[in-house]
């Protein structure tokens, strides 16, 4: 396919999610089954423009004075990649399997459209609706926390320390020019190619091997931050496909115990793969059964308590951009119910001593700060760890990650414009 020619699916594509209301990679994989003559590389592409679109929809729309698929697509070649007219006008020429020509409208747009008088939430680019929460959290500077969180996401890895060192998978991986990554000490971070995509990491052998994960530095962080130590018993109450607790299993030095669990079976099934191929062997995977608690011999014997919540998924949006246009208030009360319900459920398995480390990937305070003020209110026997305490993990780099991050009396938020990783928060919370 030309170039122009993916232009014209890309808008095909958008069309198509707008017009069902259906998740953008779901309508990209119905599209490539529907057109077997594009190949990887195309459908790739193509998947880059429409993400970037969406990356950028709302300022996009404002710069271009409409909502449609052909504005937003042509206004995020100019803000996402800095395209000129010329350069869009070459592609868009009216040709075959090409859009039709630019306007004379659509030209004076692209050339002098301007953000400079835009509201936050479109200069942000994020939902009218959460910019009160976006004003809470970060005040005047919610724009740039929203732009930051409209950029491409990162490829990071996470070196498997129970089979290599970092070096190693550096030198096995060095076709792909990785980097340490910041803060995170088995962290490697590995340069898009020039159109966003990621390069094929899963099929490395290195990977097949065991010797790294896909996971945002973040992540990686968040994991880190909970304080496992060789020897404890922990518990992974939402487990999902095992991405934290691959992590743990790591910092744990395959010693003492880790129970990972979720409530979906589903989410759970591909955890099983992982540790076999991460060579975890501290590692018991408890299935959710039918009315039956899996967990019941658990109770009050855990050392620390991982609670991945659920939540609004604000701060991955760089990975799942299309997610934040899908949100919507009700969402947020149901996930606020959640992780109330999990935190009181937490409760049961953490000894005297012992800890929950209470982790959401999202950038609002009312499923971060707030539900921790809220816990402890209504269990006083537990206290707050200084966030200051927590960050000592990192050692020699502490004091500049606490300056980059956003501390708060309750925990950690980690943001793409403070940290150069997803919005993590993280609050670990010791039972006295």
């Amino acid at each position: 396919m030309t170039p122009a020619a993916r232009l014209s699916a890309a808008i095909e594509v958008l069309a198509e999610i707008d017009a069902k209301k259906r998740p953008a990679p779901d309508a990209l994989r119905e599209w490539g089954q529907t057109h077997r003559f594009a190949g990887s590389g195309d459908r790739g592409a193509i998947g880059s423009l429409v993400f970037d679109a969406l990356r950028r929809r709302a300022s996009s729309a404002w710069i271009m004075g409409a909502e449609t698929p052909r504005a937003v697509l042509f206004g995020a070649l100019k803000l996402a990649r800095g395209m000129s007219v010329e350069e869009i006008s070459k592609l868009a020429d009216g040709s075959r399997f090409a859009p039709e020509p630019l306007s004379d409208d659509e030209k004076k747009r692209l050339e002098s459209g301007s953000l400079e008088d835009a509201p936050p939430h479109i200069a942000g680019d994020y939902p009218e609706w959460l910019d009160s929460y976006f004003a809470a959290g970060f005040g005047d500077e919610r724009v740039e926390e929203g732009v930051a969180l409209a950029a491409r996401a990162t490829l990071d890895l996470r070196v498997n320390s129970l089979k290599f060192n970092r070096d190693k998978v550096t030198k096995e991986l060095s076709h792909l020019e990785p980097a340490p990554a910041r803060w995170s000490p088995l962290g490697l971070r590995i340069q898009l190619l020039n159109d966003g995509r990621q390069p094929p990491v899963t099929s490395e052998p290195s990977f097949l091997a065991g010797e790294f994960e896909v996971q945002d530095e973040g992540s990686q962080l968040a994991a880190l931050f909970a304080g496992a130590k060789p020897g404890e018993q922990v518990l992974d109450l939402c487990a999902g496909a095992g991405g934290k607790t691959l992590a743990l299993a790591a910092i744990m030095e395959n010693k003492g115990q880790l129970f990972a669990f979720d409530s979906d079976l589903r989410r759970l099934a591909p955890i099983h793969e992982r540790l076999t191929r991460a060579g975890a062997r501290n590692i018991q995977v408890r299935s959710p059964r039918k009315k039956l608690d899996v967990l019941a011999d658990l109770e009050g014997t855990m050392d620390l308590v991982l609670l991945d919540a659920p939540c609004t998924g604000t701060g991955v949006w760089r990975r799942h951009p299309d997610a934040k246009w899908r949100i919507r208030p009700g969402a947020l009360e149901i996930r606020l119910r959640e992780q109330t319900a999990l935190l009181n459920e937490a409760l049961r398995f953490v000894k005297p001593g012992g800890r929950i480390a209470y982790i959401t990937c999202s950038m609002l305070d009312v499923e971060n700060g707030a539900q921790i003020r809220a816990f402890v209110e209504r269990n006083p026997s537990f206290e707050i760890v200084a966030p200051s305490e927590i960050v000592k993990a990192l050692g020699e780099n502490a004091m500049i990650f606490a300056h980059a991050a956003k501390l708060s009396d309750e925990g950690i938020q980690m943001t793409p414009r403070r940290t150069g990783t997803d919005g993590f928060f993280v609050s670990v919370l010791k039972r006295n």
